[in-house]
């Protein structure tokens, strides 16, 4: 009898050894970070939502995804989704969690982000569910000159809601959501640009941007992060990281050197090296004093697997972020 105790007993620890893995080994799309109690949570791109937990930041455990069955109302818009969700956003807003999250074909404008929230993260927690609300904005072939995929939700200086959002086509949008966050206050015709490779060149197409991040720091501007160039090829990607910011939410975003985002500007921030290449589609949080860059990067290592990186930001004397010295990533 003893000996099935400990056979057992060796399974379960095994599994969970199987489950939990160090920061550098975590294979994401497009995370982005949170915390909860003295548990923190990312969330990325996979089937239904993958969504991961870790007590330290380094040794980080796979949980079940937000949705067990794809969400019956993106098929209507998107005939191709077999519940794999891209690009999902956390934030903790009214007293809950809000999970923006985005639902496309690759290489497509027929897209659409949609919404779901919950009162909880932990899974144990006998209030945790998730409800999911729906279509909050879509595009469309034709009808809409940008791509509704990765959202970012941010609170202007007097608390009104707005999502930024975008990939190729004319850039990076903005619009503004109901007070709720539940649908959007904004009409969709005609949206803001907040960042763009384009110059007026129409040529230039295809315009290489997307994953807008915006993070209020502490000095009062806004700075917006973005993903310029190409993921999702291996160690073949050659995603960067550039930066911007503005007293405004609505912008306009200026570089170090006074170019507008707007206008094809923008301070490179992150680029590959010889070991991770096409490093983006990130996210900044402010966590126990500091400041950390969440994003993915293609390991040379690993024959170019999309992996967690997790580093932290310092701040220079003007007020523009640089990544420490001092790396989490294993």
């Amino acid at each position: 009898m003893k000996s099935l105790i400990s056979i057992v007993l060796l399974f379960f620890l095994w599994a969970s050894a199987l489950r939990a893995q160090q920061l550098g080994k975590v294979v994401v799309h497009d995370p982005v970070l949170i915390k909860q109690h003295d548990t923190y949570y990312v969330f990325a791109t996979g089937q239904g939502i993958d969504v991961w937990s870790s007590p330290d930041l380094l040794h980080w455990t796979k949980q079940a995804p937000v949705f067990a069955s794809p969400p019956s109302w993106a098929k209507e818009i998107v005939p191709t989704f077999r519940g794999h969700i891209w690009a999902p956003d956390i934030t903790y807003y009214r007293g809950q969690y809000y999970l923006y999250y985005s639902v496309s074909s690759f290489g497509k404008n027929k897209s659409a982000i949609g919404l779901c929230t919950n009162v909880t993260l932990d899974e144990k927690a006998l209030e945790f569910k998730w409800v999911d609300h729906g279509l909050i904005l879509q595009s469309t072939p034709g009808k809409t000159a940008w791509n509704a995929i990765d959202p970012n939700f941010i609170c202007a200086e007097n608390g009104d809601p707005y999502l930024a959002f975008g990939s190729f086509w004319d850039g990076l949008k903005m619009v503004k959501l109901r007070i709720d966050g539940l649908q959007t206050a904004d009409t969709a015709a005609i949206l803001p640009t907040i960042a763009t490779r384009l110059t007026g060149n129409e040529a230039q197409q295809p315009n290489p941007i997307e994953a807008p991040f915006i993070y209020r720091h502490s000095n009062g501007f806004f700075y917006l992060f973005a993903s310029i160039d190409y993921c999702c090829k291996g160690i073949n990607s050659s995603y960067k990281i550039i930066v911007g910011r503005s007293q405004t939410i609505l912008g306009p975003y200026l570089d170090d050197m006074g170019n507008r985002l707007d206008a094809g500007g923008g301070k490179l921030l992150l680029q590959g090296d010889a070991r991770w290449h096409g490093v983006g589609h990130n996210a900044v949080v402010n966590l126990d004093s500091e400041t950390y860059l969440i994003f993915h990067g293609y390991d040379a290592k690993a024959a170019g697997k999309p992996k967690l990186r997790i580093e932290k930001l310092d701040w220079d004397a003007v007020g523009w972020p640089q990544v420490s010295k001092t790396h989490l990533t294993l």
